[in-house]
């Protein structure tokens, strides 16, 4: 069957087509340029039962093609209405083209409610008859809730999910003070965005930890496969159980039987021959710097084999860097460099792209 290319505003309602009335199959892009030419859309069609194919976000390597059915979108939109007190209307801040803002369309769909697609910068926040919900993610929270109309909008939702990464405490603690109603959401495209509220499994989703902390969701909402790669599909998907298990790249822990996501598999860096977990570091830096101002990761060092480092735009010298996370992290954990770039490379939700980011720190070396 022919899969159709769909962008911007035609992206709800082809969603709605796809999803409520079995239509053809869509792929959903930027625009027809940034097709990637590994989907191969003109010359084989999509894989049997998909109904979406959508990218990943890339910021850790290649971006692959992953396969949604309509039964998983449907699953994944139900599953996130119920748990948030009903259906309702929902806003979108994001770049459609992703599963995070097609999802907000795909769970207006579903319940017959609007979907209104705004700026970026929220500075259009409508509101319409009935519940109100709105997606974002952290980058764009920590620069709202410095602007007391975007408060004062915010705080009229009835649930303001925030994800599409880690999601600094404080910043959560912040916006509830204020009487923002925050979400932190965890998933990613191949369980059709969002699947754990607030620590907790939605309905219909089982959180497994292997012994690694690797994180495993089972749930009618993951996805089908890698668009013609098999291999990779067949080292993220198990179907031995009941149902499809993903096996992702996320370390997690229960506390207080609450999932919490520590970070990724390839966090834990060895400097000095000591292990040194980035997430737990990156969550401190958010923590004092702001989500996203300063970037950790591990370089090569001749003497230490890794070394911690720091990229940022703001105006800081490793000293300042490391006295103001002293305390917080141990020793090994505090970066030991620090460089100053004009712009952080972001892909188009803001997430920070780590890939670009090693690539950068390399031409400077």
């Amino acid at each position: 069957m022919h899969t159709r290319l769909i962008s911007g505003p035609a992206v709800p309602a082809a969603i709605a087509e796809v999803v409520l009335a079995g239509g053809p199959p869509v792929a959903v892009v930027a625009d027809e340029a940034s097709v990637p030419p590994s989907w191969d859309l003109a010359h084989s069609p999509l894989e049997a039962d998909a109904a979406v194919l959508v990218g990943t976000s890339g910021s850790t390597g290649e971006p692959k093609g992953v396969l949604l059915t309509a039964d998983a979108i449907r699953a994944s939109a139900q599953a996130t209405h119920q748990r948030l007190g009903g259906a309702g209307h929902w806003v979108c801040p994001l770049p459609l083209h992703y599963v995070a803002g097609l999802m907000t369309a795909a769970r207006a769909a579903v319940v017959g409610t609007r979907i209104s697609v705004v700026p970026s910068d929220l500075s259009e926040l409508p509101l319409h008859e009935g519940r109100n919900y709105l997606s974002v993610v952290a980058a764009q929270l920590h620069r709202a809730l410095d602007d007391p109309d975007a408060v004062a909008a915010l705080t009229s939702f009835d649930a303001v999910l925030v994800g599409g990464s880690a999601i600094p405490a404080p910043l959560l603690a912040r916006g509830r003070e204020v009487g923002i109603t925050l979400v932190a959401t965890y998933g990613m495209a191949e369980t059709c965005g969002g699947c754990v509220y607030d620590g907790v499994p939605l309905d219909g989703v089982r959180i497994d930890l292997e012994t690694d902390e690797r994180i495993t969701i089972t749930a009618d909402s993951v996805f089908s496969g890698y668009r013609l790669n098999p291999q990779a599909t067949a080292a993220a998907l198990d179907f031995s159980g009941a149902g499809r298990t993903l096996r992702t790249h996320d370390r997690g822990r229960w506390s207080d039987r609450r999932l919490q996501v520590l970070g990724r598999l390839d966090d834990v860096v060895i400097t000095g021959g000591i292990n040194v977990d980035l997430g737990r570091a990156q969550r401190a830096a958010d923590a004092v710097f702001g989500p996203g101002a300063v970037v950790l990761l591990g370089v090569p060092d001749e003497r230490w084999g890794t070394v911690i480092a720091a990229l940022t735009e703001l105006p800081l010298t490793v000293d300042d860097c490391r006295a103001r996370l002293a305390g917080r992290l141990e020793p090994s954990a505090i970066p030991r460099r620090l460089r100053r770039v004009a712009g952080l490379p972001r892909t188009s939700t803001g997430k920070i792209d780590r890939r670009s980011l090693r690539r950068l720190w390399a031409e400077g070396s």
